[in-house]
């Protein structure tokens, strides 16, 4: 680790990646967690914070979408073709994310961050509402639109190191996808961002690997917790929670340093 972090401080980073698990099955947007976490508890470079936190979500992503395959999501057409436009669009917009990280400041990062934080609370307050408009049943979208959110998602994950869920579930619902199918095809598209994202950061040395254990193994526990209770418990209030929270610490975030 890059320095000695006391106990509390090594709880609540595996607590922060423990709610980031559970937020990423369940809702989407739980991934910015250990961002967040990483970002405000260690004294770890722009770099180093995404590098870390990216490379947590190879395996939730690869979990998540076991999980969904298992539970029938991916199994449909439609949704699987939207995982496969999301995960080539992320071949293009992970590494432009990466890039993009290696060009900001520690405040700048933070400022980022907190506008992403923003706007992700925003669009789940938006994906909830919409929601209800929503069916169940996978509805095909323009194969446009969804490149075009691949690839927006790819690079704000790229440049934050999130696993891709916390932006493109809520935009593939706005867009008119259910949310099981949404949080199906974006676990897809999060392995292929976080695969091509961790080389990438590996390649520039930003990558701290027992830091990215500590908070990736409860981030591991809590995706199957997550994705039980997108399947069985009615998330509203989780969904809200998280806005909330979203919403509290984008101001702390864009002033920290």
């Amino acid at each position: 680790m890059p320095m000695d972090l006391d106990v509390l401080t090594l709880v609540l980073l595996a607590l922060f990646g423990l709610a980031g698990g559970i937020g990423i099955t369940a809702v989407g947007p739980g991934g910015v967690l250990p961002t967040i976490g990483m970002f405000l508890l260690t004294g770890l470079s722009p770099a180093g914070v995404a590098g870390t936190a990216i490379a947590t979500h190879v395996a939730t992503g690869a979990l998540g979408t076991a999980a969904y395959t298992r539970s029938g999501q991916l199994r449909d057409a439609v949704t699987r073709r939207t995982a496969t436009v999301l995960a080539m669009a992320a071949l293009l917009g992970t590494p432009l994310g990466v890039l993009l990280n290696t060009l900001v400041s520690g405040r700048g990062f933070g400022m980022l961050l907190a506008c992403a934080v923003t706007v992700t609370g925003v669009l789940v307050w938006v994906r909830e509402r919409r929601a209800g408009a929503v069916g169940s049943e996978p509805v095909s979208v323009p194969l446009t639109r969804i490149s075009v959110v691949g690839f927006g998602v790819a690079v704000a994950a790229g440049l934050f190191g999130l696993g891709g869920p916390m932006l493109s579930v809520p935009l593939l619902v706005v867009c008119g996808l259910p949310v099981l199918s949404a949080l199906a095809a974006a676990q897809a598209q999060s392995v292929v961002i976080a695969a091509i994202g961790t080389v990438g950061y590996v390649l520039h040395g930003s990558v701290d690997w027992g830091l990215a254990a500590l908070v990736g193994v409860p981030e591991l526990a809590g995706v199957i917790v997550g994705w039980r209770i997108a399947h069985s418990v009615p998330a509203r209030r989780l969904k809200y929670a998280l806005v909330g929270t979203l919403l509290a610490l984008a101001p702390y975030l864009a002033f920290h340093s």
